[in-house]
């Protein structure tokens, strides 16, 4: 396919190449695959007027074994090669055969194609480019499905690398997606093999369909009569068209693929599905849709993103809350729905308590949604080396995996590809995978080749309390040539006319208590002529004292707390404390006696005059994976570090004699 670059080379920038190929590719897909059909669709068409008959009617007429029947169609008794027999006019032919397919066929729009066709034939190339997709075999019988699907997003990979784009931003490697496919099904396996299965799978960021393709393959594959119903919104108006495409030539109703950014407009609307599936564009900011997400957020409780907002520079997290949302509710059956997400690092922890991302974590982990989350090798992805993690998802858990996230370490695994792509320098073999189902399903045993490990947690061991701890005020006030330079400097005391001339006079004796002082300078403020308003003497205070632990402790004089320490703001400090801390009940309302008990035993003994703030108390929620399976690597001996030492002062001791000789 990519091999016409050669004719576009010259009149195109590399950067436009794709926009030529990936269209003709879906053009001679289409053509080939209606090719031995091509009487009955005349027929059809001939005989049927309508949309909705001459669908019915094809579907019936062009159905095997292996096909479920075409559900498009064109008027046109163009083909690529009929179209070239008539040179002169090859704009008009192809125009009039793209513009013949039936209206549900309207990807030609989102990729241009008219467009395309014109300025191919400005630029004296449009003969030789449609000759050379003419030859192409690209019938089901010579590319399956399967096959077609990598194809095109081979394309889309060389055409974003072309571009300098993210690559990584249209599609998922094939074989995360088989993995995540993997971990998704692997405790339905028995149900869906089932008589008369139907299931509906969505991937609400589509790219070209990779995941719904390796899905719908699956479960075929296991129950080779199940119906599937696939469904799928995508942003991007090329890979839009090709998932529509490749999704109609499945026989699926091509309704079930829309355009449009997710984030603003859910196209599925109160749908839910029996399996979720989604790798988001990692790092993308929310910006451009921050009013439209907000809104959603602030509907009572009600929208997709009501448990709360991560920062605006990163989405993961609300495609996250957008996943959950949309797996079909648990019927009286007890079966629900399942979902996989793609996702970075930075969900599991990042977000204090009480922020917009760890209130996402309590909602997915206190309403038990997370089923597992794997943490793949890096290098994994065309456009990054970072980490990556599987989020594996289920609202109607099995009774032993209720109340509990299992982590899986599959770092270890993978194998190094004989050549990079991109970023993708390791890849998840057949092998790798069996393994990390094996540890997701609990079925590992000693005598596995490969050990993947795995760890099971109650959902609030990843639940916090973030305790604020406060000391008392204590401030020494001495008016030294330094304090009443800091005053004159001060944008505001500064502008207050004969105050530093007082403080000048007022002597530099040390005051270790607050109202006598505020007392007694007050009074020579009086003398001099100098008034100061409430807000200007606590300034004024706040200038001049500095902390002293033997200075007396300032006491509050506002009504609520009339009496009691002032704490000191410098000295303020939080501690984070683990639900079930000390072995009390992982329980909200094990909160007091749970920090309080921390509170006496790792807090007060180093500081006795500290108390709580019970006021400024969050909960907070983080999935420490990394600390979880850290192993620790003792460090090398002392002698052989110091044989090390020796060794190279030898070495440069021989290169100074050789270099003075």
């Amino acid at each position: 396919m990519w091999s016409v670059a050669d004719t576009l080379r010259g009149p195109y920038a590399e950067a436009e190449y794709g926009s030529v190929i990936l269209p003709f590719t879906v053009l001679r897909r289409l053509e080939c695959v209606m090719k031995p059909h091509r009487e009955a669709i005349a027929k059809i068409v001939g005989m049927y007027p309508g949309e909705q008959q001459r669908r019915t009617h094809l579907k019936i007429a062009t159905r095997s074994e292996d096909s479920t029947g075409l559900s498009f169609w064109t008027t046109s008794a163009y083909t690529l090669e009929k179209a070239l027999q008539d040179p002169d006019n090859l704009v008009e032919n192809l125009i009039d055969y793209v513009g013949g397919f039936s209206a549900n066929l309207d990807v030609f729009k989102s990729f241009g194609f008219e467009n395309v066709i014109r300025t191919l034939a400005d630029r004296d190339r449009l003969a030789q480019v449609t000759r050379h997709f003419a030859t192409i075999p690209l019938s089901p019988d010579d590319v399956s499905n399967a096959d077609m699907g990598d194809l095109f997003e081979n394309l889309i990979y060389r055409f974003a690398e072309s571009a300098n784009d993210g690559a990584g931003q249209f599609y998922t490697p094939r074989d995360v997606v088989r993995l995540l496919v993997d971990l998704v099904y692997a405790e339905d396996t028995e149900a869906l093999r089932g008589r008369g299965t139907v299931r509906s799978i969505y991937d609400p960021t589509a790219g070209t369909g990779g995941m719904l393709t390796v899905a719908d393959e699956h479960l075929h594959r296991l129950n080779p009569d199940a119906s599937t119903a696939l469904f799928g919104q995508e942003i991007n108006p090329r890979t839009y068209a090709i998932c529509k495409a490749d999704l109609l030539i499945k026989g699926q109703d091509p309704s079930n693929v829309r355009q449009g950014d997710t984030l603003v407009v859910d196209c599925f609307g109160d749908r839910r599905f029996d399996y979720v599936l989604s790798n988001p564009p990692f790092g993308t900011d929310w910006k451009a849709v921050e009013s439209n997400v907000k809104d959603e957020h602030g509907r009572g409780g009600h929208g997709r993103f009501a448990p709360g907002l991560p920062a605006v520079g990163d989405a993961a997290m609300l495609f996250l809350l957008h996943v959950a949302s949309k797996m079909r509710d648990k019927d009286e059956s007890g079966r629900g729905g399942k979902a996989g997400i793609v996702l970075n690092g930075s969900p599991l922890f990042n977000g204090g308590a009480g922020s917009g991302p760890s209130d996402i974590r309590s909602h997915m982990l206190e309403n038990d949604l997370i089923e597992a989350i794997v943490a793949l090798p890096n290098d994994m992805f065309y456009n990054t080396g970072i980490a990556t993690y599987l989020w594996v998802l289920s609202n109607a858990k099995v009774d032993e995996r209720k109340g509990t996230v299992q982590l899986i370490d599959a770092t270890g695994l993978g194998s190094k590809l004989r050549k990079a792509i991109g970023s993708k320098r390791v890849e998840i073999t057949e092998t790798n995978r069996e393994a990390v189902v094996r540890a997701f399903s609990g079925t590992q045993s000693e005598g596995d080749e490969a050990q993947v490990p795995a760890k099971v947690f109650a959902n609030r061991d990843f639940a916090y309390w973030t305790v604020t701890v406060e000391r008392p005020l204590q401030l020494r006030f001495q008016c030294t040539p330094e304090t009443i330079s800091a005053v004159a400097e001060h944008k505001t005391l500064g502008k207050i006319t004969g105050l530093t001339e007082a403080l000048e006079t007022f002597g530099d004796e040390p005051h270790l208590n607050r109202e006598k002082f505020n007392k007694e300078l007050g009074k020579h403020l009086g003398d001099q002529g100098v008034s100061l308003t409430t807000a200007q003497r606590k300034t004024l205070w706040q200038t001049i004292g500095v902390h002293d632990k033997f200075a007396d402790i300032c006491l509050d004089s506002s009504r609520a707390h009339k009496g009691e320490p002032e704490p000191d703001p410098a000295l303020r400090d939080t501690e984070n404390v683990p639900f079930g801390w000390g072995g009390h009940s992982k329980a909200h309302e094990a909160l007091e006696e749970t920090v309080q008990a921390y509170f006496d035993a790792e807090v007060k003994p180093h500081v006795d005059d500290a108390w709580i703030d019970w006021s400024k108390t969050k909960t907070g929620y983080e999935i420490p994976f990394t600390r979880h399976f850290y192993t620790y690597e003792p460090p090398r001996p002392l002698e052989e570090i110091d044989d090390d030492l020796e060794r190279v002062v030898g070495e440069i001791m021989t290169l100074l004699r050789e270099v003075e000789a």
